[in-house]
């Protein structure tokens, strides 16, 4: 008896070894992913914006150097902080110097593992932004919801934005991905029409790679091992929104069923058990 329906994931003839430089960018699944890799000693860099959920956010973060180059940052001070209007809430800080170092800090980083990126991981969350003064931002920062305004994008404009980056960088494996975490703020029928938005965009921009191997772009579809595969409760957090540390670890294995050899396969055990021996906390 079949208790559930199986995606069907063909192992990808691309593969990801100890030899890549991964950059992990997107929502906080993305976290999710690379905090595995990392137990395991991949070199992985995760998020140097913090988290960014929408298309337009992260794609703003790659190319967030010619504002530095003009010496713009968009800080906003808000509530006794200066925030990034382009950044996570953890880059705030109570004076604007500190925030700009943090803020310069990050691209920084962001540019060095764009640089030596072999593979850049996307994982896209929502299709809804908020937009100050015309420009999207990666986060609200709970400021007053009267200085934004709320849309959701098109698949146009996603392709229109995400297009050139990855032409801009035809030495590195683009892998897109759409986060299985449901956004019910923003109203389960929205959330359905944002992953779809999602969906759409990235399979317009992954299919004038599928021929091959698929080299330069390509697509995991982790939502739909979420959506399909694990269709109960018992896989989602106590919030019934993330995934549970259950179903982040089913969506690692097939993950590396895909894109690893038995002999990368092979390492990442030995390299987690190393992981785990060296983070044991000892009773006495």
């Amino acid at each position: 008896m079949k208790l559930q329906t199986v995606v069907d994931i063909k192992p990808s003839e691309w593969k990801i070894g100890y030899e890549d430089k991964i950059l992990m960018l997107g929502s906080c699944f993305s976290d999710e992913i690379g905090e595995q890799m990392q137990q395991r000693y991949l070199h992985v860099t995760c998020n140097p914006f913090g988290t960014l959920y929408n298309p337009l956010s992260i794609a703003n973060a790659i190319n967030y150097k010619l504002s530095i180059l003009n010496h713009q940052l968009p800080l906003v001070e808000y509530d006794g902080m200066w925030h990034s209007m382009a950044h996570h809430g953890s880059f705030s800080r109570p004076t604007k110097k500190e925030a700009e170092q943090a803020v310069r800090a990050s691209v920084e980083t962001m540019q060095q593992a764009l640089e030596k990126a072999t593979v850049v991981i996307v994982t896209f969350g929502t299709a809804w932004v908020y937009e100050m003064n015309g420009e999207t931002v990666g986060n609200c920062h709970k400021m007053p919801a009267d200085w934004f305004t709320r849309r959701r994008l098109s698949v146009e404009e996603i392709v229109h934005a995400w297009q050139p980056i990855i032409e801009c960088y035809p030495d590195k494996h683009w892998l897109f991905t759409v986060s299985p975490i449901r956004h019910i703020k923003d109203g389960l029928h929205e959330n359905q029409l944002s992953k779809a938005t999602l969906l759409q965009a990235i399979e317009q921009l992954t299919l004038p790679f599928r021929e091959g191997a698929g080299i330069g772009c390509s697509y995991f579809p982790s939502y739909e091992i979420v959506l399909d595969e694990l269709r109960d409760y018992r896989f989602y957090a106590d919030d019934l929104v993330h995934p549970s540390s259950m179903a982040v670890n089913y969506i690692w294995e097939r993950f590396v069923d895909t894109f690893c050899t038995p002999q990368t396969k092979n390492e990442l055990v030995l390299q987690h058990k190393r992981w785990k021996h060296e983070h044991h906390i000892p009773l006495h």
